[in-house]
């Protein structure tokens, strides 16, 4: 007789999954034995849980359950961490809408998951279709992603870039305020919000904002215009009283991660090169990131939601999420790690002295974060590129999509590192 199983819908100490598969054999022994001196005849053993679904209910039950059956609105879902970010609320159990434009890459994450929700294809500087969705949806929780990413994209396409950053931001916020519904809003910007210095050390959130190219420039006058909201309003003083919104805004650094496929990224240019045998070229080798796996701000940005949704003011305002110090590293280095992960990997130096100014060097500090909220990272950058090129290589190879496996993953390193809340 062989048992595998969990007879716990909650996982405890005491009852792993070897113990609760023993237990199941122990009682239909005593069951067997009674039944045969006519005892027991009617009696059958408790039902089990398989491996996988002890598994679904550890990830379910991740941030103490508060996203189960809740009526979420996610703008920019067919987007890398939007993709990333709809799974991990899907399998929690939530109620998830999309609002987004067509997949911006072919292949792309979020038409690989083939989701299991309704999304609607728009554009949020289109103010009329976003009013529509949020009055008929009625979300309790926004989180606000959709946005143009490309910092060499924005100096080809200046105005698009401002007008959907900021103009289209405020259109999410317009249609939330009047949809009377949304109790949450967490709205995603970026690392590239200050002005760079080029310094040595992190950027903290009382740093002023900046940015030399436009993508940076538009991101910091989303948090400008974050701030004027939440003052003219969603004031905090009112809460509870005169309105029952939080707004927050989170600043990550660059993630990585399997299914990102977008044009002018380093890690999509690597793995598009390893998956056809060609060798990706590198612009600037000796520019400094913060590197990080997609899923560690998604987890801050989860449990910044989980602490507005219960109400809690004190997290309604900036957050930095970025790596380790292991995590900021040079592009080369990061080059070397991907490559170690997977042998396919090649690359070449090809910079282009006529191309459009990036930083150089661009860290976050996290201290804030770390103290306030109890994130803090889990994966360190050899395990972020380890599981990044596992992954790709897994698709590339053998045609495997193993993103929920990386998020069941995490959840368990995020719990044996101590993230409080997950």
């Amino acid at each position: 007789m062989h048992f595998v199983g969990n007879l716990c819908p909650k996982p405890c100490p005491r009852h792993t999954t070897l113990n609760c598969a023993r237990q199941a054999w122990r009682f239909r022994f005593i069951v067997e034995c009674l039944t045969t001196v006519g005892i027991a005849q009617t009696q059958t053993a408790p039902e089990t849980l398989t491996t996988s679904d002890h598994e679904r209910h550890r990830v379910k039950g991740a941030f103490q359950g508060i996203f189960e059956n809740r009526r979420i609105l996610v703008t920019g879902q067919t987007g890398f961490k939007g993709s990333w970010l709809c799974l991990w609320l899907k399998e929690m159990g939530a109620s998830v809408l999309g609002f987004s434009l067509a997949p911006p890459s072919a292949p792309s994450h979020w038409d690989l998951l083939r989701l299991d929700m309704p999304s609607v294809e728009g554009d949020i500087r289109d103010a009329a279709a976003l009013d529509r969705t949020m009055n008929e949806f009625k979300p309790e929780l926004v989180f606000h992603l959709a946005a143009q990413t490309l910092v060499r994209e924005s100096y080809r396409s200046p105005i698009d870039t401002f007008s959907t950053n900021v103009v289209g931001t405020l259109n999410v916020y317009e249609a939330s305020r009047k949809a009377g519904s949304v109790r949450a809003i967490v709205s995603i910007t970026t690392d590239k919000v200050y002005k760079n210095n080029e310094w040595e050390w992190g950027y903290r959130e009382v740093d002023a904002f900046g940015g030399h190219d436009p993508y940076s420039a538009s991101k910091a006058c989303v948090e400008i215009a974050s701030s004027s909201y939440r003052d003219s309003f969603w004031p905090l003083s009112a809460y509870g009283t005169k309105h029952h919104t939080l707004l927050c805004t989170a600043r990550a650094g660059n993630v990585i991660g399997g299914g990102d496929w977008a044009a002018d990224r380093l890690i999509p240019d690597l793995m598009r090169g390893a998956g056809s045998g060609a060798v990706a070229s590198i612009r600037n080798p000796n520019s400094t990131r913060p590197w990080q796996h997609v899923l560690e701000p998604l987890c801050g940005y989860l449990l910044l939601a989980s602490r507005l949704l219960a109400g809690d003011v004190k997290f309604a305002e900036g957050w930095n999420f970025g790596p380790n110090e292991d995590g900021a590293v040079t592009v080369s280095e990061v080059v070397t790690r991907m490559q170690r992960a997977w042998g396919a990997i090649r690359a070449e130096t090809k910079v282009d002295p006529n191309a459009p100014h990036e930083a150089r060097l661009l860290m976050l500090d996290c201290s804030k974060a770390r103290a306030r909220l109890g994130w803090i990272p889990v994966w360190d950058g050899l395990s972020t590129a380890e599981i990044t090129a596992s992954w790709y290589r897994r698709w590339y190879e053998k045609g495997e999509l193993v993103s929920s496996d990386d998020i069941k993953r995490y959840i368990e390193d995020a719990r044996q590192r101590g993230v409080r809340g997950i």
